[in-house]
C-alpha cells in the first residue's frame, strides 16, 4: 500500500482496504523498525555452527547466559525454530526386543522370592549403566535366601559371553 500512496490519496486507499489511518502507520512504524532479535538469531546460528548443529534449544541458552545475555530458553526456542535450527544428535535407545520368539519358559519360582537355604535359588538379570557417557552392560547372579551377589560380569556390550561368564564364575564358586 505504500507504494500505490504515491499515486493514489491515502484516504481512498484506507477506505477501499477497510483500514483505519491509525492502524496503516502502526504497519508502517512496525516494518520500519526491523528485527529486534537480529543480534540473537546470529548469536544463535553462531554457537549452533561452531558445534555443528549438536546443540539444542538448552544448550545454546546456557551457552548465551554464560556469555552474559539475559535470555530466555523459550525465546532461543522460538528463534531455533524460525531459523530451522534443530540439533541433529538424538539419543539412541538401546531395544533389546527383535520380535516374538515362540520360547516358553516355565515359571519356576512361582513369585516365591525367598529362599530357605544357600544356593537353593538364584536369580540373574543384564542392566545397562551410563559411566561417563559410555554403556556399561552388568549381569549379576542373586541367593535369594541373603540377598548375596554370588558371582557378576561387566563388559561393554549385551552379548551371550556376559552371561555366560557370569555363569561359569557362579557355578566355579558352587564346586569350590
Amino acid at each position: 500500500m505504500i507504494e500505490l500512496r504515491q499515486h493514489y490519496p491515502l484516504t481512498t486507499l484506507l477506505k477501499i482496504a477497510a483500514l483505519s489511518r491509525s492502524t496503516f502507520y502502526y504497519q508502517v512504524k512496525a516494518q520500519q523498525a526491523g528485527d529486534k532479535y537480529a543480534g540473537l538469531k546470529a548469536s544463535i546460528g553462531a554457537i549452533y555452527d561452531r558445534h555443528k548443529g549438536r546443540y539444542g534449544y538448552r544448550r545454546i541458552t546456557d551457552e548465551l547466559r554464560n556469555a552474559g545475555s539475559q535470555v530466555n530458553h523459550k525465546t532461543v526456542q522460538r528463534l531455533m525454530q524460525l531459523l530451522g535450527l534443530k540439533s541433529l544428535v538424538r539419543p539412541k535407545k538401546y531395544r533389546s526386543w527383535r520380535g516374538p520368539f515362540n520360547v516358553k519358559v516355565a515359571n519356576v519360582l512361582d513369585r516365591q522370592f525367598q529362599a530357605d537355604r544357600p544356593n537353593q535359588k538364584w536369580v540373574t538379570d543384564v542392566t545397562e549403566f551410563n559411566v561417563r557417557g559410555d554403556k556399561l552392560y552388568l549381569s549379576p547372579v542373586l541367593d535369594l535366601y541373603n540377598g548375596e551377589i554370588v558371582a557378576y560380569e561387566t563388559q561393554r556390550r549385551p552379548r551371550m559371553p556376559l552371561v555366560s561368564n557370569m555363569l561359569k564364575k557362579a557355578l566355579a564358586k558352587l564346586k569350590g
